[in-house]
């Protein structure tokens, strides 16, 4: 009777394999090491009991992920209750190489399960010899197969919520941050090259990009008339600062400039504008990616800093697994490190200082607040990256929760309870994920039927097609018919 029995999960299949000859298994260990690189004595000490191949790629798919989650598939509880003995005064030891898998099985199946020592070492032995134990089986074959399921499942696991990919929002944010660089470098540039045929220009228009179209729209500074004022106004927004512009072109003290000359600047200024509207453009997409993402963070500490955090942190999962403490000072790293080695104060805040609250808050208060809008920032982050549904719902709870506190440090007005708040926050997030649902529901139902429809003219167009063949047909079957009897006649006259 075999006392113990190991499973083996393999791309292709589940095996289960016997261990022969087993009276105490601590004394098994030495034996096993000596002889998993070779195969003859390898086989000396475990058999294959049973194996089970997967039927499709998609089966296999299913297998390894359910493994992966440590659950048990109905395929693998099948295997099990089939090939593991069953009765005996000694119960049969399953050993598995993970541990999760493994009290999975055991509250399943109710088996006595066995993880790591001997058992890693069968397992290590059947990894090597896998496909000579298996009858049919090529090392080819086994790789092929390796290669195929790895493929799926990576591929599955990038794929697995496209809408709510984080990545997006990582590359996006950083983008932001170097067209502002860039923009801010070329814009300087523009002021300094175009500054030296009106430099009364740079002192009347402060803003980089309202700058770049001004210096765009007038060129030549000696051409501007009245008629460009409504022009200069609809850029500028402001009819006094269209007037100053007017006015300083008459009485400029800049150097003429040369056609070529002007028709460089003019580019390098379309260049910079169009920069601009592409930054504007992407600002709006990470508004609307971090909705889709992340809505309770974004709710309550904006998109832009929202989206820094989760980047600095490297994804919405890890920003997660962070303690409130850690995101707090997330962006002062250097300050940290530094404080700690000259023995100094600790920074109080570091990438949420950007929060519109910190700003608000009185100089004796910017650490209390800090500390509390971490707090809140880690609960909205664990509640986007682990929801089904993503809603703002707590994220504007949370935000109320701030907003309040800060009164509270200022006015000494008694903030709600948490746990009314998060009472509140849990109702109306369910009544928005049905109205979601319901809604996604609808759509896949109008989606349907749409394709049955268009199967449903297809097949009528089939259909039409096989009729009017079948017509032609008979009217050339008729035609023929027709000309034989014509000849016969003839052929009856001669």
């Amino acid at each position: 009777f075999v006392l113990l029995h190991v499973l083996f999960e393999h791309a292709a299949g589940y095996a289960l394999f016997a261990v022969k000859e087993v009276e105490d298994i601590g004394m098994l260990l030495p034996q096993v090491e000596q002889s998993v690189l070779n195969l003859g004595k390898f086989t000396s000490v475990i058999k294959l009991s049973a194996f089970f191949p997967f039927k499709s790629a998609q089966g296999a798919l299913e297998n390894i992920n359910a493994v992966s989650e440590g659950v048990v598939h109905a395929d693998l509880k099948l295997f099990l209750e089939t090939n593991l003995p069953s009765g005996g005064k000694k119960k049969a030891m399953l050993g598995v190489s993970d541990a999760k898998l493994g009290a999975a099985l055991q509250e399943e199946l109710n088996l006595s399960i066995q993880t790591g020592g001997v058992v890693a070492e069968v397992i290590r032995g059947v990894r090597l010899h896998f496909h000579s134990l298996v009858k049919g089986l090529t090392a080819q074959a086994a790789s092929k197969a390796q290669l195929g399921l790895g493929h799926s499942y990576s591929r599955a696991k990038v794929k697995f919520n496209v809408n709510r990919a984080d990545n997006m929002i990582i590359q996006s944010i950083a983008l932001l941050d170097q067209l502002d660089k860039d923009i801010n470098t070329f814009s300087m540039r523009v002021r300094e090259w175009y500054g030296y045929h009106f430099p009364e220009l740079i002192k009347i228009v402060n803003d980089n990009s309202t700058y770049c179209k001004m210096a765009k729209l007038i060129g030549n500074r000696k051409e501007l008339t009245e008629e460009m004022l409504e022009a200069i106004e609809e850029i500028t927004m402001d009819s006094g600062k269209a007037q100053a512009i007017l006015d300083a072109s008459r009485s400029s003290m800049g150097m003429d400039i040369s056609p070529i000359d002007l028709i460089n600047i003019e580019s390098f200024s379309s260049r910079v504008v169009s920069l601009t509207e592409y930054r504007q453009g992407l600002q709006e997409y990470l508004r609307s990616k971090m909705g889709q993402v992340a809505p309770n963070l974004a709710a309550l500490i904006g998109e832009v800093v929202g989206a820094r955090l989760i980047s600095h942190a490297g994804s919405l999962t890890n920003l997660a697994k962070y303690p409130a403490s850690t995101v707090q000072i997330l962006g002062a790293e250097k300050a940290l490190f530094r404080a700690l080695k000259t023995r100094g104060n600790t920074p109080k805040y570091g990438l949420i200082f950007h929060s519109t609250f910190i700003g608000r808050a009185a100089a004796k208060n910017k650490g209390r607040i800090s500390r509390y809008l971490a707090n809140k920032c880690t609960i909205a982050s664990r509640i986007d990256c682990f929801s089904e549904v993503p809603t703002s719902v707590f994220g504007d709870k949370l935000r109320d929760q701030v907003e309040e506190r800060l009164a509270f440090y200022e006015t000494g007005d008694a903030p709600r309870k948490n746990l009314d708040v998060m009472k509140e926050a849990v109702v109306q997030a369910g009544e928005v994920a049905a109205e979601i649902k319901r809604k996604l529901e609808k759509k896949e139902k109008k989606k349907k039927k749409r394709e049955k429809r268009k199967l449903e003219a297809l097949s009528t167009a089939e259909g039409d097609d096989e009729e009017e063949a079948n017509g032609e047909a008979e009217v050339q079957m008729s035609n023929t018919s027709s000309r034989g009897k014509k000849m016969n006649k003839t052929c009856f006259k001669y």
